[in-house]
């Protein structure tokens, strides 16, 4: 990603007088430390930012300036990042599978939470000094109510997750557990489901949790009616009262695509129509990669080079991005206007999560600039 240091007045401004032939995505800081501030504000304890969904300079400066001081980072290269953003930032490091490598560069960076699976993980920090020390360890249980499941590759059932408290506790270790419902959860009985069995786990293995950890999975607006944050955030303070009553652990909760996802707008030109098919300037091996995985949203519009909207009747068309492979083409297809042509533009509100982090360079293409824009 590339970065432009003007603030232009919105996309539709910006379109049209400089007709970039390149990916684009539109960032608005206000929009972004509108967010933070509804989860500081409305999340019942401490709201730390998952870096993985966009660890752009800008991003982390603006989550800083609205009052994040907390990070979840899943890397070194994270934490540095992060570092340069604020000095003093809390540091979760909440991937649980590290190298010996990656955990002596971790302890340099005064991590304060670290997050298990297993025994042998928890074996590796056996040499990490204990004070202010947490050890998070991570549940996992079935999930119907996210895009994908993340307990197919990390978390302890609970019987282990049991076992690794009572392990922690005994090598001195501040004792805590997390969990992660699933990514684009909106259900807020998935997260009063995991509460009910942390508290379980935590009553058989005799331990009492400094804090629980919520995780991430807040679903991002990608389509139909906005997710209602607030009821999650409400259901997770009432659940964590009722489970484990006057000594309720302290929460914490890791959002990345709900906080980031709406500050951005990808825009996307058209290269080519032809039959029942869009050939756009990036795709699934770019800014698109993800909706290969979760589906694609609705929030999406056409403008023309001139910067006036695409109406009319729509219909599904197969998109293709601009790679000479042919896999590089989205599983669904995509409603826009009949209309569509050349040169037009397609806008995908949302955009904010994952479009630039997880984009490659195949074929010279997948790489998206940054406008900074004061509406989106």
């Amino acid at each position: 990603m590339g970065n432009q240091p003007a603030l232009w007045p919105s996309p539709e401004w910006h379109l049209p007088k400089f007709q970039p032939d390149a990916p684009v995505l539109y960032f608005a800081p206000e929009k972004l430390q509108a967010t933070a501030r509804r989860f500081v504000d409305g999340f019942a304890g401490l709201v730390t930012y998952a870096v993985k969904a966009n660890d752009h300079e800008a991003v982390l400066h603006n989550l800083v300036a609205a009052g994040i001081n907390a990070f979840d980072v899943a890397s070194p290269l994270e934490m540095a990042r992060v570092r340069r953003a604020k000095r003093d930032a809390v540091l979760h490091y909440h991937n649980p599978v590290r190298s010996r490598a990656e955990i002596a560069e971790a302890v340099g960076h005064g991590i304060a939470s670290w997050s298990v699976d297993c025994p042998t993980e928890l074996a590796k920090l056996a040499d990490v000094p204990r004070h202010g020390t947490e050890i998070a360890v991570r549940l996992r249980l079935p999930v119907t109510d996210a895009a994908y499941d993340f307990g197919e590759k990390f978390g302890a059932d609970p019987d282990a997750a049991v076992a690794l408290l009572r392990l922690a506790r005994d090598m001195g270790f501040a004792t805590s557990v997390t969990f992660h419902p699933g990514t684009q959860c909106a259900a807020p009985q998935a997260w009063a489901v995991y509460i009910g069995v942390a508290a379980e786990v935590a009553a058989k293995a005799g331990v009492r949790l400094r804090r629980l950890n919520v995780g991430g999975g807040f679903a991002a607006h990608r389509s139909g009616d906005a997710p209602n944050l607030e009821a999650i955030f409400d259901r997770i303070a009432a659940e964590t009262r009722a489970e484990f009553g006057v000594g309720a652990p302290e929460l914490v909760c890791e959002p990345g695509r709900a906080m980031v996802a709406e500050a951005f707008t990808l825009a996307l030109r058209v290269k080519a129509v032809r039959g029942g098919a869009v050939y756009l300037n990036d795709g699934a091996y770019g800014a698109l990669t993800e909706l290969r995985d979760i589906g694609l949203p609705d929030r999406i519009e056409v403008l023309r080079p001139d910067g006036t909207h695409v109406a009319g009747v729509v219909q599904p068309w197969i998109i293709f991005g601009p790679t000479c492979d042919s896999l590089d083409r989205l599983p669904e297809s995509m409603p826009l206007p009949k209309e569509v042509a050349e040169e037009d533009y397609v806008l995908i509100r949302a955009m904010g999560a994952y479009s630039a982090s997880i984009s490659t360079g195949f074929n010279g293409y997948g790489r998206q600039e940054i406008v900074t824009v004061a509406t989106l």
